[in-house]
């Protein structure tokens, strides 16, 4: 039996996560959970999967949780499990995931902001600890499935998938009247508020270029994009003979989450399956990098991997709040974030600890940026 920790245990990946957990009381058993302030919901969660060990990161309660910033960490290693799922939203997610990885823990990884932050560091310290990371994006599963049995040498490229958001059509001049409302209307998944923006603007899409580069070891110029409105096909990779592989499912997270938990094994279901005589046609076009700069501004980052990436998450996470509080207008969001970048591009750093400091720096340029109302 398997000792799964949840992190981020009552948001949308925690949920499904859940939900897939609770069939196979068999082949699984909930050691921890975690959540930022929902203390309810995470009670609820404890007594329907027996859980005694809790944690708060954004509240203080009582003597039965972990609290404070780095409750995440030390759930982590009190608990001592043999897969931890990051579903934590953020850049909150490194240090966690550096937990989970450097005490040997599979890492089942929802959480993209900690390859973006410190991709470097953890990917450093799973080779050490013989961390096994398994993606759980639905982009970077499909591509971690395309990939058994291929060997390394004989990849192409990658191509992720992007549903386009629902301004994909939009022109371009009339970004700056876009409402929160608008933007939180995704077409295909149902997300929370930041990863459902971040799909809007593309930048979802620009963080996933960073976390395929450190999941898959490979440069920037072997990750390519296309826009796949129907969210079918999830991913794609191009082999040296000219060769595809993909794959394609109806889209629900709670696939890519069976997949990290019970990999190798495959296991059952109860989920519904595509059916050919209804299957919309499938279309893939290239994303107009014009209106969607975020794609080009991550192939910049990717230059300077240690620090930049850190920087570009930081600055969409302050820009994004500050568009939903209608503090700034939609175009301004992949502005924030580029002149974020170039403001702090030469930063350095020499140890993990110090992607905290950066990260807190690059919000207080971000904000500094962002007119008094």
């Amino acid at each position: 039996m398997k000792r799964i920790l949840v992190l981020g245990s009552t948001g949308s990946i925690g949920l499904a996560a859940l939900n897939v957990i609770r069939a196979y009381p068999e082949r699984y058993s909930v050691v921890g959970l975690s959540a930022h302030t929902a203390t309810s919901t995470l009670l609820e969660q404890a007594q329907a999967f027996g859980v005694k060990r809790l944690a708060l990161t954004g509240t203080a309660a009582g003597p039965e949780f972990l609290t404070g910033p780095d409750a995440a960490v030390k759930l982590v290693q009190a608990t001592e499990p043999d897969i931890v799922l990051n579903g934590i939203a953020g850049a909150a997610g490194f240090l966690p995931s550096l937990a989970a990885v450097r005490m040997g823990a599979t890492l089942a990884l929802a959480n993209k902001e900690s390859l973006v932050v410190g991709g470097k560091f953890i990917r450093a310290t799973a080779q050490k600890s013989g961390a096994a990371i398994i993606p759980v994006d639905s982009e970077h599963s499909a591509v971690f499935q395309c990939l058994q049995g291929e060997l390394h040498e004989d990849i192409a490229r990658i191509i992720l998938t992007a549903s386009g958001g629902p301004f994909y059509e939009r022109p371009l001049e009339t970004f700056g009247d876009i409402t929160p409302e608008e933007a939180l209307k995704h077409p295909v998944w149902r997300m929370g508020p930041r990863i459902t923006i971040d799909s809007a603007t593309m930048m979802n899409k620009a963080l996933e270029i960073i976390e395929a580069a450190w999941l898959f070891d490979l440069p920037e110029n072997q990750i390519d994009v296309c826009v796949h409105p129907q969210s079918i096909v999830h991913s794609l990779v191009e082999f040296k003979d000219t060769s595809l592989k993909a794959q394609l499912s109806l889209p629900d997270m709670r696939l890519p989450i069976a997949i990290a938990l019970a990999w190798p094994d495959r296991i059952d279901l109860n989920l519904p399956r595509l059916d050919f005589s209804r299957m919309p046609a499938l279309t893939f076009s290239l994303p107009d990098e014009t209106k969607f700069r975020a794609l080009g501004i991550a192939r910049r980052a990717l230059s300077r991997p240690e620090t930049a990436p850190c920087i570009m998450n930081a600055a969409d996470e302050i820009a994004i709040k500050a568009f939903l509080e209608r503090r700034i207008p939609y175009n301004r969001i992949t502005d924030l974030v580029e002149k974020t970048l170039d403001t702090l591009w030469d930063e350095h750093i020499a140890d993990p600890e110090d992607l905290l400091d950066l990260d807190r720096k690059a919000r207080g340029i971000t904000e500094g940026l962002i007119p008094c109302s």
